[in-house]
């Protein structure tokens, strides 16, 4: 059957002599990953399609709910700059990874192709990495059905006041029921302020946030842990970027 759908490569790998396997996050179609023959020759007309970042249009026959084998394609916006960049590289990396592993094979993926869309164009346009991928990182977490609680207190109604985040528990707590997690993390109410932005915001309609250093570090460090706790995930891309932000220190 021949498939013509919209998507982003999120994941690019070597196959044989010249080819390619190349995984999708498609608007219609969830996750897909296709077959690119000669993709890695000099004069393959495929050759930019296959780039990581890639948002394009697909033509591929598939058979069942097996890999597809590319016909034709068209870049529609290469992203290159995020391969220019170690730095954007890197965030870019992460967010592929984070919805390659989060996304399963063949699940309706309209909400994760435009979050992904969007994420990789605001890269490319110079906006606060960190910012963008905490906000980001919500949205993964929403769509996988652990968003945080934010608005209010996990065992009360309390939404002023001081707050604690329960990393275990998934939400915040107030002053008064804090020993349901003795490990839960102070916040500031800067910090509580775009968590609870980040939880209605669509990632589509992010402006230009003005964030103190301080602020911008607490929060990265808490949307880190919801996403090893609340799902399990180690990531290489996310290793790497630590790694990569100590050496720029």
């Amino acid at each position: 059957m021949l498939y013509r759908v919209q998507g982003i490569v999120i994941r690019s790998m070597d196959y044989g002599e010249g080819n390619k396997i190349i995984t999708l996050c498609t608007e219609s179609h969830g996750k897909i990953a296709v077959f690119v023959r000669g993709a890695r020759k000099a004069k393959s007309r495929h050759a930019a399609l296959v780039q990581p970042f890639t948002y394009g249009e697909f033509n591929f026959i598939r058979s069942g709910t097996g890999m597809g084998t590319l016909n034709q394609g068209e870049v529609i916006e290469s992203n290159h700059k995020l391969r220019e960049d170690i730095t954007l590289a890197a965030y870019g990396a992460y967010g592929c990874e984070l919805v390659d592993k989060a996304l399963l094979d063949n699940e309706t993926g309209h909400f994760w192709f435009d979050q992904l869309k969007a994420y990789l164009s605001f890269l490319s346009e110079g906006r606060d990495p960190v910012i963008l991928t905490a906000l980001f990182e919500m949205k993964v977490l929403q769509a996988a059905g652990y968003g945080p609680q934010v608005d209010t207190c996990m065992f009360s109604d309390e939404t002023e006041g001081e707050f604690w985040l329960s990393v275990r528990l998934g939400g915040i707590l107030s002053k008064r029921e804090r020993r349901q997690d003795p490990a839960a993390i102070a916040l500031s109410p800067g910090v509580l302020r775009l968590l609870r932005l980040f939880a209605r915001l669509d990632i589509r309609r992010l402006g230009n946030i003005d964030v103190r250093e301080e602020t911008r570090a607490e929060i990265k460090q808490i949307m880190s842990a919801f996403m090893e706790v609340q799902l399990g995930l180690k990531l290489k891309s996310r290793r790497f970027l630590e790694q990569l932000e100590k050496f720029e220190m």
